[in-house]
């Protein structure tokens, strides 16, 4: 399962996905700014979360490069211990009603899930594999106890897709089904907007997302077949949207990341949007890592996507930064050291001493 490529190859995986990434959040950060100008919007938002996105990435691919196992356990701990202090990632009274910050607590523990399991794949002792899928374990346990159900969901499908992972032997089709998993949720998303599901399953939706959510995801899509090309401008759905600017209760985000890009954005945001999932998978399919810790992170990832699909999670710098955190460790290439043998002349690293 470990990749047989040469170091050239490698190299040129690397490059190419890496220029994908350069160029799908510059022209994220472009379009912003374009629709933001013409329609008077506020892209800071949209703006800090790609550099989040970006710095994340770069740290992740450093870090994971020094430290393979190390680094995503501290990522882990590190994912948790912000769930658990930062007032504004778990459940509780000073969370505005009635939606609050419950899909930035569950889409934290997410990736804090997938990133135990990333470097229980990277150890290379079974007993320290075993203590880390532990670890994966009471995290998703920690979720329950958080009260945070979508969270412990996912947590534990991360978990159990990072077990199935060790028995696939072709990543693609690992990839190709994360893919479908995050369209058919955003895909479900845009049909309860659009009132075209059956009036039995809306009913049930309803009582799992909030009446008021989904009245927040009608406003969206009606703002995103007013505005189809460029949008309202980013950061005005709250101004222009009929059930936000009518409550105290809303925070000015239609809790769906695809509508709010939608609304916001318009299609080319949807796609561009979209585009950046696309890159992280395609990041991760062309990496040398092994399948297991590629498919652990984009099940995590994904995982993310869905969250973010019914919810407000990637208004969060946090996770903006995890996200791409978790991404780059799962791409960075493991700086290996080669030791030195006095007896045939060759110094650690390959070097040969000089005379």
């Amino acid at each position: 399962m470990t990749s047989a490529a040469g170091p050239d190859e490698d190299s040129d995986r690397r490059n190419v996905s890496d220029a994908a990434g350069v160029v799908v959040l510059g022209a994220c950060a472009a379009w912003s700014l374009i629709s933001a100008a013409v329609r008077d919007g506020r892209p800071e938002g949209v703006l800090l979360a790609i550099l989040a996105v970006a710095a994340g990435y770069a740290a992740g691919r450093i870090s994971g490069a020094l430290l393979p196992v190390a680094a995503p356990c501290a990522g882990a701990l590190a994912g948790v211990s912000l769930t658990l202090t930062v007032p504004h990632l778990s459940p509780g009274p000073q969370i505005i009603a009635p939606l609050g910050h419950a899909g930035a607590t569950a889409a934290m523990l997410t990736l804090s899930t997938g990133a135990a399991c990333c470097a229980a794949w990277a150890a290379s002792t079974p007993l320290v594999r075993l203590g880390l899928r532990a670890v994966a374990a009471g995290i998703a346990v920690t979720a329950a106890v958080l009260g945070s159900t979508s969270g412990f969901v996912a947590c534990t499908a991360v978990l159990i897709c990072s077990l199935a992972a060790g028995h696939i032997r072709h990543r693609g089709v690992g990839i190709a089904g994360l893919a479908l998993a995050a369209a058919s949720v955003t895909g479900l998303t845009w049909a309860v907007a659009g009132n075209m599901v059956p009036g039995g399953l809306l009913a049930w939706l309803e009582g799992q997302l909030t009446e008021h959510r989904i009245q927040l995801w009608h406003d969206a899509l009606h703002l995103a077949q007013q505005e189809p090309a460029l949008g309202v401008g980013p950061g005005r759905f709250g101004e222009l949207g009929e059930k936000a600017a009518g409550t105290l209760l809303s925070d000015g985000k239609p809790h769906s990341a695809p509508l709010q890009q939608a609304a916001e954005q318009g299609v080319v945001g949807v796609l561009l949007l979209a585009a950046a999932f696309c890159w992280m998978l395609f990041a991760l399919w062309r990496t040398a890592r092994p399948t297991p810790v590629a498919l652990t992170a984009g099940a995590a990832l994904t995982a993310l996507a869905g969250i973010a699909a019914v919810g407000n999670a990637l208004s969060f710098t946090t996770v903006s930064v995890g996200a791409g955190l978790l991404a780059g460790l799962a791409t960075a290439r493991p700086i290996a050291v080669v030791p030195a043998h006095p007896e045939n002349g060759v110094r650690a690293g390959g070097d040969r001493p000089t005379h």
